[in-house]
């Protein structure tokens, strides 16, 4: 017990250094891209016994700890640092490195110096305060940091009363699914704002998106968040850019039209902040099915395949039976479970040309609040060897390189939906699951996502691009 102890400690220290860094400096240290500054001391002390774990490294808290004091030292520039890719890197050539201190800058004597990474702060506007729109608005809060990033100013709804102010702040408090928001919220109904974490939030009500006056409010060159799920071809989502103080519209459901579907981490490059105004982050599945089918693709090539959703229902059908616009959306949701159609089979030809009139796709919605599956069923150019091939391919794509925000890969064996509520990845690869077809050129994969907190994360990720206010990141 004494031995916890002082590992408890550690983590209270190492806490109170992200915390430093990322108040200070804009500087983010996380375990396997798990959070530190908001994490209690335990959860710190579990994931650096996961990341050890899953990565096979013989570490302790202490390299942890010593890894970031080392870090502290430096005057970097805004970064996101993982303290498990470090680690990895610091037992590949330790007898080659010395100290801790010459190790870590030695690794990051690209990210020191504060002119490798200037940012000005992007203003936004959240449009619509529903699911996506709160959990924006909690991330959006909650990476606030020493506001170089993203700034939540504005929300707009139908109404601003007090007492509308007042339910709407208690629903970003508390949410039946993802738990209290960490953090404190007071309304001012003088003024029409709330008050989170510090950022003050104009609650903004307008019958005539295109009449608000944003610079009223101190907002300018702003990037407007929509999600409200009312428009979504490009000529009316550029309707708000008519108002004063936008800039930038960013629509947080699939775009119909010409306007390109952007998963983030897949195909986001090839579009340029300074060309686009109206951008759309695509649906929740198309951002969970595009990271893994691009490895697999990458890899082995997929000559055709088919998507299968099993969706979390949602507040577009009824919780009783009663009229809807589409058949089976109408009967009750919390009883049954409903087929309906995905466009996510079309939307993957958006994010990637070269998968066009290859994939067929189907949903199945199931009384459940949150968190859904996708069943991958790819007919593959090339024949794997192994189970195991397509499973450490995927690993690998989840561990190190470009798609590691995107791609979870689960190991466990008693891996059920809940488990994945709060996972910030677009994807979580289901590996015990995995199938491989007798002749070894068809592979299923069960790929697991939050569909609400995910695919907000792939948002904000989204929007960071879009505001050009981005850190460098150590992965």
């Amino acid at each position: 017990m004494s031995k916890w102890i002082e590992k408890e400690k550690q983590a209270l220290e190492l806490i109170n250094i992200a915390g430093t860094l990322w108040l200070d400096k804009n500087v983010e240290l996380v375990i396997f891209r798990r959070n530190i500054v908001d994490a209690r001391y335990t959860e710190v002390l579990n994931n650096i016994e996961y990341a050890i774990k899953y990565l096979d490294l013989p570490l302790t808290i202490d390299d942890f700890l010593e890894f970031s004091r080392s870090i502290e030292k430096l005057n970097l520039a805004p970064t996101r640092i993982d303290l498990a890719t470090l680690g990895k890197e610091w037992l590949d050539d330790k007898d080659k490195s010395g100290t801790y201190d010459t190790f870590i800058a030695s690794k990051l004597t690209d990210y020191i110096g504060k002119d490798k990474r200037i940012m000005q702060p992007k203003d936004v506007v959240l449009f619509g305060f529903g699911r996506i729109g709160r959990l924006a608005a909690r991330e959006l809060i909650q990476q606030h940091g020493n506001g170089e990033q993203l700034v939540l100013k504005a929300i707009v709804t139908r109404g601003n009363t007090d007492d509308e102010i007042k339910k709407r702040s208690s629903l970003l408090r508390k949410d039946s699914v993802h738990g209290k928001f960490r953090g404190v919220i007071t309304e001012d109904y003088k003024n029409k704002t709330l008050i989170a974490n510090g950022n003050v939030i104009h609650m903004i009500a307008a019958d005539d998106p295109s009449a608000i006056d944003y610079t009223a409010y101190g907002i300018n060159d702003a990037l407007l968040i929509d999600n409200s799920g009312i428009w979504r071809d490009e000529e009316k989502l550029a309707t708000h850019l008519k108002a004063k103080g936008i800039s930038k519209v960013l629509l947080t459901a699939p775009g119909k039209g010409s306007l390109p579907n952007i998963v983030y981490g897949v195909n986001h490059l090839d579009f340029s902040p300074d060309n686009y105004k109206v951008w759309t982050a695509a649906s929740c599945t198309t951002n969970a099915i595009s990271p893994v089918i691009k490895v697999v693709h990458d890899k082995f090539g997929i000559e055709s395949g088919h998507v299968e959703t099993v969706h979390s229902y949602t507040n577009d059908q009824n919780l009783l039976d009663n009229y809807h616009k589409k058949y089976r959306r109408g009967r009750s949701a919390p009883m049954n479970m409903v087929i309906t159609e995905t466009g996510a089979a079309s939307a993957i030809a958006k994010v990637m040309p070269e998968m066009a009139g290859k994939f067929t796709g189907n949903a199945v919605r199931v009384p459940t609040p949150n968190v859904s599956l996708a069943i991958l069923n790819l007919n593959l150019t090339n024949k794997v060897n192994s189970l195991d091939e397509i499973n450490e391919v995927l690993k690998a794509a989840g561990s190190f390189g470009p798609l590691v925000e995107q791609i979870d890969y689960s190991t466990s064996q008693e891996l059920v939906s809940s488990d994945c509520i709060g996972n910030s990845h677009a994807a979580i690869v289901d590996s015990h699951a995995t199938l491989l077809s007798p002749n070894n050129k068809c592979v299923v994969l069960y790929v697991w996502y939050d569909n609400e907190y995910g695919y907000t994360r792939q948002v904000i990720r989204l929007a960071k691009y879009i505001g050009k206010v981005q850190r460098l990141t150590y992965y």
